[in-house]
């Protein structure tokens, strides 16, 4: 899959053997267009930028809210968790969810360096495979003041 950054495009490799069920929910959501104009909402230097509210986060919808992203999810169930042995490592996609580990449902993140200490408790669906240097780029913040967004997820 590619993703849309407003300094270039992101390779992604996505894992269905590993977490079926999380691709094939990114996959649809990414297909509807649902990504598409939603900001990264928690972007935090050293760690990961988070994005994928396809309820409050997309800034081309009228239910945007910066103040609200990151607490909306899609119109679909949440997902029960498929964790792994894959690790969280620089340019790891993984699922964000709350604390009940099944609750994952249409935000994910991006890791910017290694997160061991997540390992085995979130979902990791892909990776990046070309453009982490695009990534690297998201403005931090949690919102940035002026969030960078997804321009399209295919």
């Amino acid at each position: 899959m590619i993703l849309k950054l407003k300094d270039g495009d992101v390779k992604i490799e996505l894992f269905p053997d590993k977490a079926p069920n999380h691709v094939k929910r990114v996959k649809q959501l990414a297909e509807e267009g649902k990504y598409d104009g939603v900001v990264f909402h928690r972007v935090i230097e050293g760690f990961m930028a988070q994005t994928g509210d396809v309820k409050f986060g997309n800034s081309s919808n009228n239910d945007f809210n910066i103040r609200r992203a990151g607490t909306g999810g899609s119109d679909l169930p949440d997902l029960k968790e498929e964790f792994s042995d894959l690790p969280h490592q620089k340019g790891t996609l993984s699922m964000a969810r709350s604390q009940d580990p099944n609750s994952a449902n249409s935000q994910f993140f991006i890791c910017f360096e290694p997160a061991s200490f997540l390992d085995k408790q979130y979902t990791v669906f892909g990776k990046v495979i070309e453009g982490m240097e695009f990534v690297d780029k998201i403005k931090r913040g949690e919102p940035a003041s002026d969030p960078d967004k997804i321009i399209s997820f295919k």
